[in-house]
């Protein structure tokens, strides 16, 4: 051990360090070298993602940084005298009190230490009580702080995600994000982890600038006065300098943590829909398909974690070296001076017992000052990453605010055949005007328009009043769901203009109903709640009766009373599924009710009842069925031929009934 540390000389731990360097310059090269056949043959995708995110990338700690932040801490401090405030005022508090315990036993401790040098046993004793007595008091500061550290990044996500969900359901924007509008693919991923990320991103930051900034102004006071201005001058320099160097080699920091978390939502994402989907790909024996999708997602996060894990292992090569021996380097450089110095009057008369004092006083303020120095060249890194969730919420912010405001963005896919048609057609979503009416229906001169651009119908009239059922039919694509969409306002309007009553007097019945999560009673009258229950006067005798008109009224025993809780979609089958979503319908009574196949699973005899019901309790139908047992229940037919035609027509004797 004796001859390997002798062989650990200056000249030989230079050479290593060389060596180190090199492998670490290799190592770089061998990566992008690994890396260059993957971008070669992805070069041409990454460009068209690259074009198509254009600035939203854009991740660096500069004013578009400090403006977007500003904008958000506007949204988690909303006022002067606030909760969060008070957390802030806390910690700030703290980290002053905790920074002058850092002084205090920087001075007790070298008292500690001159006594034991100086033999003293009665000052020893006294200074060493003293730190023990203050030793509860020291432990509690550090532990207010870092409770208000903790409860103020609790809050801040309390409120950024109160208004962001204020924003996400407020009316359909949750649908559009996710099929008008392709600017957000994992909005579930934003609104929960990149949200929790940043909030405890901007409180660590907080914190590990505040305390580094007043530890210096602090230990720059005291030093001044110990060993003169120039050495902390001489600090700040080096930390401004330091600073200014870093912060540009760490700028790709920002825009690969937007890459880390869009990869990560994509993965999240596929995992999700195996989930979602496993019935289906458990009969198409599709695990395997599967298992290429889910590791081919996962391999493209691994590879860009690898890169990112390399770049700030790179980069902390160099921060280690700048923010950390390089200043304790500095640090000697400036606390040698006034002992090194013969000529310098402040230690011309001074013994070697306070020399020594003073050494170790303003050698310890200067070492806690250049790890100080240290600490914010490092938060730069901390910095340019929480820049990058910056850009990510800032962005879900700008498109929930457009979505709200009536604008959509989405890739455009144009198509050559009916080109003339359409670039007579205004395709402006929006231009259309939507008029609300109680017990009419009118689409006058609406043409019918996907969010893609394209036309299904070009020009759409008609008019339904409530009392006459229609019944809607054609082939796949014609339309048939788009019209609802529209007239549930879930589409933009392109132009004309659209008499309906308001949303709540018009309800969607699918072929697939929703089940929501909590009791049977909720099944039966969701959206509502029990107090929306109470509040329009209906009793669990009126919902049994609903229940028992679509012949449901043995669920209620059957699983355990109103208020049982199951996962309900798992829990009612397909055709009880369907009959819940009509008793759903019986308990909201709308003007307009829209039935897309809501009843292909179940029996005929159940289905007529249902229709006889809807028309003697007074709610209108637009049915889309291939059914011919249910054109005796409707009063007019919309026919879609899905070539841009339609057939408006009453039901007749002579009328020719389409389905089976």
């Amino acid at each position: 051990m004796a001859a390997y540390s002798k062989f650990l000389t200056a000249r030989h731990s230079a050479i290593a360090g060389a060596a180190a360097a090199c492998a670490l310059l290799c190592l770089l090269g061998k990566r992008r070298a690994a890396a260059q056949h993957g971008k070669r043959s992805g070069k041409q995708a990454l460009q068209n993602n690259e074009q198509k995110e254009g600035k939203k990338e854009r991740a660096m700690v500069d004013r578009v940084f400090i403006a977007r932040i500003c904008r958000i801490l506007k949204i988690m401090v909303p006022r002067t005298l606030c909760k969060e405030t008070g957390y802030l005022l806390l910690i700030a508090v703290m980290l002053v009190v905790r920074t002058y315990c850092d002084i205090w036993m920087i001075q007790n401790g070298t008292v500690i230490e001159s006594a034991i040098i100086g033999r003293s046993r009665k000052d020893f004793k006294k200074y060493l009580f003293n730190f023990i007595a203050a030793m509860p008091a020291i432990s509690l500061v550090n532990n207010f702080l870092k409770y208000g550290l903790n409860e103020l990044k609790l809050c801040f996500r309390v409120r950024l995600t109160r208004y962001l969900y204020e924003e996400y359901l407020k009316t359909f924007t949750y649908y559009k994000m996710g099929n008008l509008d392709n600017r957000i693919a994992n909005p579930d991923q934003l609104l929960t982890q990149d949200v929790e990320k940043f909030c405890n991103s901007v409180v660590d930051l907080y914190s590990n600038l505040s305390k580094p900034f007043l530890d210096i102004v602090l230990y720059i006071f005291k030093l001044t006065s110990a060993i003169g201005a120039q050495g902390p001058a001489s600090m700040m320099a080096y930390l401004i300098i330091s600073g200014f160097f870093l912060t540009r080699l760490r700028r790709p920091i920002g825009k690969m943590t937007i890459i880390e978390q869009k990869y990560e939502g994509e993965y999240r994402y596929v995992n999700s829909r195996l989930i979602t989907n496993s019935e289906e790909i458990a009969f198409y024996n599709g695990n395997l398909r599967e298992k290429q999708t889910i590791h081919k997602t996962f391999r493209k996060l691994v590879e860009h974690l690898h890169n990112f894990i390399l770049f700030r292992f790179s980069m902390g090569f160099i921060d280690t070296i700048i923010a950390k021996y390089l200043a304790t380097v500095v640090g000697y450089l400036v606390v040698s001076r006034p002992f090194l110095n013969l000529s310098d009057p402040r230690h011309q008369n001074s013994t070697h017992a306070e020399l020594l004092e003073d050494y170790y006083q303003s050698g310890r303020m200067l070492l806690r000052m250049s790890q100080a120095l240290g600490r914010i060249v490092l938060a730069g890194r901390e910095m340019t990453r929480l820049a990058g969730f910056t850009a990510r919420i800032t962005e879900l912010m700008q498109v929930l605010k457009d979505l709200n405001s009536g604008k959509y963005q989405r890739t455009m896919i144009a198509q050559e055949k009916d080109g003339d048609k359409k670039q007579s057609l205004s395709l402006i979503p929006g231009s259309g005007e939507i008029i609300n009416s109680d017990n009419l229906i009118k689409f006058d001169h609406v043409p019918l328009v996907t969010p893609n651009g394209d036309v299904l119908i070009q020009d759409l009239n008609f008019e339904v009043r409530s009392g006459a059922n229609v019944l809607i039919c054609g082939p796949n694509g014609c339309g048939k769901s788009s019209l609802f969409r529209v007239l549930g306002e879930l589409w933009p309007l392109f132009g004309g203009r659209l008499t309906k009553p308001v949303r709540g007097k018009l309800f969607y019945v699918p072929q697939r109903p929703y089940m929501t999560l909590g009791t049977l009673r909720d099944q039966v009258i969701y959206p509502d709640t029990l107090e929306d229950q109470k509040k329009k006067g209906i009793s669990d005798q009126v919902l049994k009766e609903y229940l028992d008109n679509v012949q449901l009224g043995q669920i209620l025993e059957r699983e355990g009373g109103w208020d049982s809780v199951q996962d309900w979609m798992d829990v009612l089958s397909g055709g009880e599924k369907q009959r819940m979503a009509m008793a759903r319908l019986f308990y909201h009574k709308p003007q307009f009710a829209i039935l897309d196949e809501c009843t292909s699973a179940v029996s005929v005899d159940v289905e007529g009842y249902i229709y006889s019901h809807c028309r003697k309790v007074g709610i209108t139908l637009f049915t889309v069925s291939h059914r011919k047992s249910l054109w005796k229940h409707h009063d007019f037919y919309l026919h879609m031929d899905g070539r841009g035609n339609y057939e408006f027509k009453k039901i007749t004797e002579d009328t020719v009934e389409f389905g089976s």
